[in-house]
């Protein structure tokens, strides 16, 4: 596993790449890792679910596999399909030669397109691949089933070519942003983590790690506003990602100051819906601190 023997040696591992852990969310994928055993991070959307197994596959110096999951998403989108316009082609020169091409020809590896799982399933090394399933609470029962063998066998079965065995099982990561239940069944192929909104000190530190040549004021500032922001009750209250974003853009702005014009200024880093800004509108200068 890379020479990681500790989830202190992962979480240093993780903050050279940018990513602040906890000894709790460190500890999980030390363990999914050690164990490879698949591993569902559910939370709020912002809190770094996702930004985690990207920054696993950094840490560890091997590739990342991304499927994202969407409403009607098939296992043919995620596993594979076959290249029908070159299928088509091959029908024809073997007519221009006179042959007729049987299916096993037209069903083989020459015309076979990997998608994310299997290319996760097939990752020729010489480590395995973190493989991202991102918010596959946004899929379908269905697809939901049909992960069930990926993670219990790391197989996967192709019917006109056989059952895949990956040689490297992938270090697969599962992020939900619990829009609905997953199934039991999914989950106890997994660990399991719940990643929180992180408190103030621990935002700020992440917003000095992410947003190079932050002042450590501005930092702080940004991270005590997302505070308050998210105790305003918005539909969507800010998380890490934004509190970067927000960061971020005073930072390029180069204000001196943190104060209800700045703040005013830059909520499309932070806020985004309109309900959200108009709800925050006359809150400003309480939010900034001033």
């Amino acid at each position: 596993m890379s020479g990681v023997a500790t989830p202190a040696e992962l979480a240093g591992r993780l903050e050279t790449v940018g990513y602040l852990t906890d000894e709790a969310l460190a500890t999980a994928l030390f363990l999914a890792v050690a164990m490879a055993q698949p591993i569902l991070l559910e939370g709020e959307p912002g809190v770094g679910k996702t930004e985690a197994a990207k920054s696993l596959a950094r840490a560890l110096d091997t590739e990342l596999i991304r499927l994202q999951c969407y409403e009607g998403l098939s296992s043919a989108d995620a596993l594979y399909e076959w290249n029908y316009p070159r299928q088509l082609l091959g029908i024809r020169l073997a007519e221009a030669r006179g042959e007729k091409p049987s299916e096993a020809d037209l069903f083989s590896e020459d015309y076979l397109l990997a998608r994310p799982l299997l290319s996760a399933i097939e990752y020729p090394g010489p480590g395995p691949a973190v493989l991202l399933i991102d918010e596959v609470d946004r899929a379908d029962d269905e697809f939901e089933a049909f992960l069930l063998e990926l993670l219990a066998e790391a197989t996967v079965t192709i019917p006109e070519l056989g059952t895949r065995r990956a040689r490297f099982r992938p270090l697969t990561v599962l992020t939900s942003n619990r829009t609905r239940e997953l199934h039991d069944a999914l989950k106890r192929r997994c660990l399991y983590h719940w990643i929180t909104h992180p408190d103030t000190e621990r935002v700020a530190a992440i917003i000095r790690l992410r947003v190079p040549g932050v002042a450590d004021w501005l930092a702080s500032r940004v991270a005590r506003s997302v505070g308050r922001l998210r105790g305003l009750e918005l539909y969507k209250p800010p998380g890490v990602a934004e509190a970067i974003n927000w960061a971020g853009a005073l930072h390029a702005l180069g204000v001196s100051t943190l104060d209800a014009d700045s703040a005013r200024l830059t909520m499309s880093a932070v806020l985004k819906y309109e309900e959200d800004r108009a709800r925050a509108e006359g809150s400003l200068a309480e939010v900034a601190g001033e």
